[in-house]
């Protein structure tokens, strides 16, 4: 049976070349980053070798980049160091289709007294400018709106959306942990505050990532200890994880956009034998403005789990959604929010894939595809 990944925006295999920059650090170079004797400057250099990476990739000077433990770390950081920070209010506007590390943390800031306003999309899952206009208020303290969505792979107006928070002074933070790699950022062409980025979904190492803080925008501490992090976020410095991160970021945005044209060509060669093949299908998401490796399907008459357990018989790998709800029996809150029906968004499959997704492997997913989605249709009683 082949083995065939195809879920790519859960997680991302660690490159060769990402841990032989990582295993220094496990070994022969494992002073205290922030020691002032010769093994903590060996060990220093490799950390700020990395923030130089990380910050170059979004074109953000160095001292910018603040590591954190991942995305959800670096998205909690943002909205409750802005909040907690603001001269403003407390009103916090952000998008229906957010991740949940957005939404709980916003959740939890209503209950704690901020007021949150949560933009609907449209049937692609863009949020509509206007209405971030009409949403905001004198007491507006930050714009949260995710880069790219993970589950539809919708792009946003990401620079329109800066534009208009800084016109009217108010803090814009970006989740672009799908969308660094993949997509070209420029977070002073975009007029992006904050963004955070997670290392795991572009070939890095689990357990890091970074939360970018303009110069002179004021976000309280999410974290209190030592002095790491130019005080901003205590514990020890994870050399290692950092110095993969780095090269990480370095390899996945070298020749960004071959890559990302080749990649957008792999993805419509998908596209196109799915529709072809199989009646009673929509794709999800916007289909022009939307990440090269991304798709999401609904097929009718389908219950989703059952599709991914038969497409894992196969040795093929995807997914419902966001891995971090993948638990859950519930319908994806981003296919609500777009528009669809409970019983359509609960038959969704969501195909990520990568540089090194070959064309052998493609054949086979659309070869397996169309036989397991006419299966189930013959066992479901909603076909009958």
């Amino acid at each position: 049976m082949k083995k065939v990944y195809m879920d790519y925006a859960a997680t991302t295999f660690v490159k060769p070349e990402v841990l032989s920059e990582m295993l220094p650090y496990f070994g022969s170079i494992y002073g205290n980053a922030h020691s002032i004797h010769s093994f903590g400057r060996e060990a220093a250099k490799g950390l700020e070798l990395a923030r130089s990476r990380v910050a170059k990739a979004i074109g953000a000077q160095d001292r910018e980049i603040f590591f954190t433990s991942g995305g959800t770390e670096s998205d909690n950081w943002a909205l409750r160091g802005v909040v907690s920070a603001s001269k403003r209010g407390k009103h916090i506007i952000t998008s229906q289709i957010e991740h949940h590390a957005i939404l709980h943390t916003c959740k939890q800031l209503e209950k704690e007294g901020c007021e949150v306003t949560y933009l609907p999309v449209d049937k692609y899952g863009t949020v509509s400018l206007d209405a971030l206009r009409q949403a905001i208020r004198p007491d507006t303290a930050l714009i949260s709106i995710m880069f790219a969505n993970n589950e539809i792979g919708t792009v946003q107006p990401i620079a329109q959306i800066g534009k208009i928070a800084h016109e009217n002074g108010i803090v814009f933070h970006t989740d672009a942990v799908q969308a660094v790699g993949h997509e070209p950022i420029d977070v002073n062409a975009m007029n992006i505050d904050l963004l955070s980025i997670s290392a795991h979904k572009l070939h890095g190492p689990k357990g890091i990532g970074a939360l970018y803080i303009r110069k002179g925008v004021r976000v309280n501490n999410l974290l209190y200890g030592g002095a790491q992090e130019r005080g901003r976020r205590p514990g020890t410095d994870d050399t290692p994880l950092a110095a993969g991160f780095g090269k990480a970021i370095e390899l996945a945005c070298e020749n960004l956009e071959e890559k990302s044209m080749a990649l957008a060509a792999k993805r419509d060669r998908i596209l196109n034998g799915v529709m072809s093949s199989i009646s009673n299908v929509r794709l999800n998401g916007h289909p022009v403005n939307r990440l090269p490796g991304n798709l999401n399907f609904s097929f009718d008459y389908i219950e989703g789990e059952a599709l991914l357990l038969s497409l894992d018989l196969k040795g093929i790998a995807a997914s419902s959604g966001s891995a971090c709800t993948s638990g859950s029996l519930d319908p994806s809150h981003v296919l609500l929010a777009i528009g669809l029906p409970h019983e359509t968004a609960h038959g969704s499959l969501r195909i990520t894939i990568g540089d090194e997704t070959t064309d052998e492997e493609i054949d086979y997913f659309l070869a397996e595809l169309p036989p397991i989605i006419k299966r189930l249709r013959d066992m479901s009683p909603l076909t009958r």
